[in-house]
């Protein structure tokens, strides 16, 4: 009775798998072939727009003047006129020092030039009276030509004493220590009895603040096209503040040479800062177009798909397989990526790529109230 049981247990089991190989040998049999599902991806439309190429840098504002405020003598501060961070236009009063020994030799200077004149006056006044002797011939001509060198000699001593004169006054001129230039004062160094010197500490610093420079770095290799962009050399620059708001100036100063530690070239630009925004050491973002692409091909910068050695994008053929595309990628502005390789209306896989292989059946995932046409990029040259 066991034995037939067991019997009837391998024949079924037999069964069984022939059943299992018949089957795989019927999914296998020619002609007959699986359909692959097709990929669900995201695509947009390749189009032709004009693309500003932006370089973006750190820079910090720096006042286009500074002066170091220095007496030219070394004197004790009498007055101070001002107060630390004051407004100062240029030729205000600042300092004035211990004028007293130079005002003395001021007074000194005039009364020795006016002994010098006095004297002059009565050597002029001899050589007169000896011309009219000679005329009369009741003195020699010696006498007339001793009384002409008198008279020379002392115009040159008065000449003199005029010069002495004025060097006095420029002595005591130093004494008053104006602005050089329009701007705002520092902190005051000095004190009214402190002792100015030269060769000392600054008095007080004077920064231009308006207009303002920002001072910047940008890669060497974009240097060519700003040069060829703006022949002037009055490229627009925007300035990122902190708060996000941006202010407009243009490109004052390139150097020239580039750091060959880093491969950047320093820049300056000049903003208008009636308001103050800008202050002196503090840091801003900085934007300049180097560059426009004229009727290039964009497509979205997510779209790209880096190879081993090369970029490309998935087109989406008209029998819905994708086919990769290989591509040089000239710029990516704004999440746009302008393309070489690739030609206007060729629609490529923005999503889902990550999936795809050459040939693959794709569909194209429809959402409600989404476009995939391409917002225009418009290069903005509003400047100050």
């Amino acid at each position: 009775m066991r034995v037939s049981v067991r019997r009837s247990l391998i024949v079924a089991g037999l069964v069984v798998a022939g059943l299992l190989v018949w089957q795989a040998m019927r999914e296998r049999a020619p002609g007959q072939k699986k359909t692959a599902a097709a990929q669900t991806v995201k695509t947009a439309v390749a189009v032709v727009q004009t693309v500003p190429v932006t370089v973006t840098a750190n820079g910090y504002v720096t006042a286009i003047n500074t002066v170091d405020v220095r007496p030219q003598i070394q004197n004790v501060v009498r007055t101070i006129h001002v107060k630390e961070g004051q407004d100062v236009r240029a030729g205000d009063l600042l300092f004035t020092l211990d004028d007293r020994g130079d005002a003395s030799g001021v007074a000194k200077a005039q009364a020795q030039l006016a002994s010098n004149r006095a004297d002059l006056q009565d050597a002029e006044a001899s050589l007169k009276r000896n011309q009219d002797l000679l005329a009369r011939q009741f003195v020699s001509q010696a006498v007339v030509d001793t009384a002409q060198t008198r008279v020379d000699t002392l115009r040159s001593t008065a000449e003199a004493g005029s010069a002495a004169l004025q060097a006095s006054h420029v002595a005591l001129g130093y004494n008053q220590i104006r602005a050089s230039i329009s701007g705002r004062l520092g902190a005051i160094s000095v004190h009214p009895g402190s002792l100015a010197q030269p060769t000392g500490t600054a008095m007080v610093t004077i920064a231009q603040l308006d207009p303002i420079a920002i001072s910047f770095s940008v890669p060497e290799r974009e240097l060519s096209y700003i040069v060829a962009s703006y022949p002037d050399g009055a490229a627009p620059v925007v300035a990122i503040k902190a708060d996000q708001s941006q202010q407009h100036g243009k490109l004052m100063f390139i150097d020239n040479t580039s750091d060959t530690q880093n491969g950047t070239i320093r820049m300056k630009a000049r903003f208008d800062n009636a308001g103050r925004s800008l202050w002196p050491g503090t840091y801003v973002n900085v934007s300049l177009v180097a560059r426009t692409l004229e009727n290039a091909v964009v497509v979205p910068a997510q779209a790209i798909v880096t190879g081993p050695t090369e970029k490309f994008v998935y087109v989406v053929q008209p029998d819905n397989l994708v086919a990769a595309k290989t591509i040089e990628v000239t710029a990516i502005e704004r999440g746009l990526a302008a393309v070489a390789g690739l030609t206007a209306g060729a629609k490529v896989v923005v999503e889902g790529a990550q999936n795809l292989r050459h040939g693959v059946l794709v569909k194209e995932e429809k959402v409600a109230g989404e476009s995939t046409d391409l917002k225009p990029v418009r290069v903005s040259r509003q400047c100050c």
